[in-house]
């Protein structure tokens, strides 16, 4: 089981293939992604790599975040997302990954948060068809009806469809395909879409539901030291 990597969402857009078809693609970007913390066995109990990605200012960030990342020798960063891994894939710590982590066809699951919608009704939240148009009912058209059953069992069960705060959820894309890897820029291209807005951080993992794909960079892709 090999690390993932942390990136950040710049959009949709589409590229063409030999035969002249358009792929829709979601643009994914990896920015100074380092390996700040290594977990293993015998110290923690488990094996796993802790990455960082994007540099901020150290005075943005807490007394103790900065010794963590000083006893790590990496600069400050913005977000920290930690992978499980097999023992024989650990990676050095201060290691930068390269988006040729990731081959052209294969597989990846996308983890990211879907946008808030605030407060919703059933219509929209649920795809409720509403109550009738028509004579006998007032003001409450797209309303959902009724909630519970008659004196027994005399409540309303729990995960009863309602109206309520609808998206802001973590959502897991399972099965999507790498279409491209563009290492000068950082950029990976993920075919279709992806949940979250513009701007915001995803994880990418091997698909988990998919045979592991043959000549993938083992531990993991690094970037040359310059």
């Amino acid at each position: 089981m090999r690390t993932g990597l942390v990136a950040r969402k710049l959009g949709m857009t589409r590229l063409f293939s030999e035969d002249g078809t358009h792929v829709p693609v979601t643009v994914l970007k990896v920015d100074n992604l380092q390996v700040v913390q290594q977990r293993t066995a015998e110290k923690d109990g488990y094996t796993a790599l802790q990455l960082g990605v994007d540099t901020i200012k150290p005075k943005n960030v807490t007394k103790a975040l900065r010794g963590h990342f000083a006893k790590a020798n990496v600069e400050p960063k913005r977000k920290l997302v930690e992978f499980r891994v097999a023992a024989d894939a650990m990676v050095e710590v201060g290691a930068e990954l390269s988006v040729e982590h990731f081959i052209v066809g294969q597989f990846v699951d996308v983890t990211g948060t879907t946008i808030g919608k605030g407060f919703a009704g059933v219509m929209k939240r649920h795809n409720f068809r509403g109550l009738e148009a028509s004579h006998g009912v007032s003001v409450s058209h797209r309303s959902h009806g009724s909630t519970g059953q008659r004196q027994d069992p005399g409540k309303v069960f729990k995960g009863k469809k309602m109206a309520g705060h609808m998206g802001d959820r973590q959502r897991t894309q399972q099965n999507l395909q790498i279409v491209r890897t563009d290492a000068d820029r950082g950029l990976i291209m993920v075919k279709g879409s992806i949940p979250g807005s513009e701007g915001q951080y995803v994880v990418v993992r091997d698909a988990v539901k998919k045979p592991r794909a043959k000549d993938l960079p083992m531990p993991a892709a690094l970037k040359a030291a310059k």
